[in-house]
């Protein structure tokens, strides 16, 4: 019997890979995405993507997508709880595995696997470990598209916010800068690959910088 498994789907290109990687697991059943949203914006958090394009998204995907409503702002307390409600619903309902587009991040792949530690859910990452620069290749050889949505300023020129992500980004990007974005650089919206039925169609909007970040908006 394949494990039924849900994905933590930020609408970014990294849980696109996964849940490409993953549906060729014979091991494996995707059987939905998982979404926090911003309850104040209504909007996928930190990616700052409207929630209506997410779901456009699973639907390509051909896919149920599950959200979790989280407050703005919100703390730790509140996130853990909610997403403990969530986890024992899931648990219910047979899910045997809960899947994480994380890539090398030690601390965070850490405190996932503590949170789903005595669930019965088995934490999976389909993509750790993957050098960054050969998955990148590999995700743009592909034919997966992503568009940046969200820069952190800190880290990373705000002009790269609304640019896509291709070859000619990843050759524009500074030495330090990760080339999947990992260390909180940049987040992207996935709107075409290999994991999707169709292309989600999308149109660039404003630019804007709030709480110290630059977000490109889109709109469907």
């Amino acid at each position: 019997m394949k494990k039924r498994t849900l994905l933590s789907w930020s609408s970014g290109k990294d849980s696109a890979w996964s849940l490409h990687i993953l549906r060729q697991n014979p091991e494996i059943e995707v059987v939905g995405l998982v979404s926090t949203i911003n309850e104040k914006f209504d909007r996928v958090a930190m990616h700052a993507v409207r929630v209506e394009l997410l779901k456009r998204q699973a639907e390509a995907t051909d896919l149920p997508l599950h959200l979790i409503s989280l407050p703005y702002p919100c703390s730790n307390e509140i996130y853990e709880s909610r997403m403990n409600e969530f986890i024992g619903s899931i648990k219910e309902d047979g899910i045997e595995c809960m899947a994480f587009g994380d890539l090398y991040l030690e601390d965070i792949r850490a405190y996932r696997e503590t949170r789903l530690e005595g669930t019965g859910i088995t934490p999976l990452f389909p993509i750790w470990g993957i050098p960054t620069d050969e998955l990148a290749n590999t995700m743009i050889e592909s034919g997966l598209r992503a568009h940046l949505t969200c820069v952190d300023p800190k880290k990373l020129d705000a002009t790269f916010a609304g640019r896509e992500y291709n070859r000619e980004l990843i050759n524009d990007l500074p030495d330090h800068v990760d080339p999947c974005g990992e260390n909180g650089e940049f987040h992207s919206f996935c709107f075409a690959g290999p994991m999707f039925n169709k292309e989600v169609n999308i149109i660039s909007g404003e630019t804007v910088e709030r709480d110290g970040f630059i977000f490109s908006d889109l709109l469907a």
